[in-house]
């Protein structure tokens, strides 16, 4: 067969695509992946039960910044590796500056506290099970952004991946804050950063196995 012949068999019967498709595939995978983790936190673990007092106070405030930032810029930036050609740019900047800062917020807490109290700061009541809790919360909104990348063109399915599962990370970090009693600035730069790292990691194995052409 010849090229102009293949060329016109491959274009017949082809329709343009519809308009925005990557942006409703990406909300619809987003929106379901987080129901989807609001629910294994409420059924799992339970809201806290001063969610209600909390909620409105600084510190609290403080502990979900880092996380929502990461995830706001990890959607933009996905969304742009998910399109062959598209620049992430200074959307890049978004997904360490907000995890700097708070590490930043971290050391300060450390330096100004006891030298007997660090160690408290860092470890909290909970640290053993913390990465586990992100990374099983992050999983459905994992699972939900790579069936909407299968279904456009990234091309460096690695790098893909793993930002993928950073955003993931930082949405399920967002979303077990809702039960986790930690508030300390240190404790949230270590553990809530080490669930994060590890969700990209897993992210850039599956986006290298799974996001292939």
């Amino acid at each position: 067969m010849k090229t102009d012949d293949l060329m016109t068999l491959l274009a017949t019967g082809a329709a343009p695509v519809p308009r925005h498709v990557g942006e409703r595939r990406f909300a619809l995978a987003l929106g379901m992946g987080l129901l989807l983790a609001l629910a294994w936190v409420h059924l799992k673990y339970g809201v806290r039960s001063d969610l209600r007092v909390v909620w409105a106070t600084p510190a609290f405030g403080f502990k979900l910044a880092m996380p929502l930032a990461v995830a706001a810029s990890g959607l933009a930036v996905v969304f742009r590796l998910a399109h062959p050609g598209a620049r992430v740019r200074a959307w890049a900047w978004g997904l360490w500056l907000p995890v700097a800062l708070l590490w930043a917020w971290a050391a300060l807490v450390l330096v100004q506290a006891a030298p007997g109290a660090r160690v408290a700061l860092v470890l909290g009541d909970t640290w053993r099970y913390c990465v586990f809790n992100v990374m099983a919360t992050a999983l459905p909104v994992g699972l939900a952004l790579f069936w909407a990348l299968r279904g456009l063109a990234p091309t460096r399915p690695a790098l893909t991946g793993a930002a993928a599962g950073w955003l993931a990370g930082a949405a399920g970090a967002s979303v077990y804050a809702l039960h986790c009693p930690e508030m300390q600035a240190p404790f949230l730069a270590v553990w809530y950063v080490l669930g994060m790292a590890a969700c990209a990691l897993l992210g850039a194995l599956a986006g290298w196995r799974w996001l292939r052409w």
